[in-house]
């Protein structure tokens, strides 16, 4: 069956890195463009990056613009949040998901086979 699995979150300081990890299996990794989203206590899944299936195109939320960078390498079904420069308001559970459908913006909705998470904290 189709699983994703995050890893690599951590407790970090403001203006540190982390590099999430999003190991996928049970379906064919490059025909699917791949997602990161991120929960924050009290609030909805807000989208933050995706990359194409072919890693040729990507995007961005402007919250983390120039500080994150999506990456995948498709011989190992993984996909990648490089995560420079953070904020104590990047503090989140990120998840990796595929993207399912196209609505025209980043929904959740769009986008299935959710890991389970991995949680993310940047202290001031």
């Amino acid at each position: 069956q189709v699983q994703l699995v995050e890893s690599g979150g951590g407790l970090v300081q403001a203006g540190g890195s982390l590099r999430l990890s999003c190991a996928a299996s049970g379906y064919i990794f490059r025909t699917y463009a791949m997602g990161w989203f991120r929960q924050a206590p009290g609030k909805e899944r807000e989208f933050v990056s995706e990359i194409s299936g072919t890693g040729s195109s990507t995007y961005y939320a402007n919250s983390v613009k120039g500080r994150f960078t999506i990456s995948r390498d498709n011989a190992k079904s993984t996909a990648t949040l490089q995560m420079n420069s953070l904020k104590p308001e990047d503090t989140a559970v990120y998840y990796c998901a595929r993207r399912l459908a196209y609505s025209g913006i980043y929904r959740p909705s769009d986008f299935g086979s959710w890991g389970q998470g991995t949680q993310v904290t940047v202290s001031s």
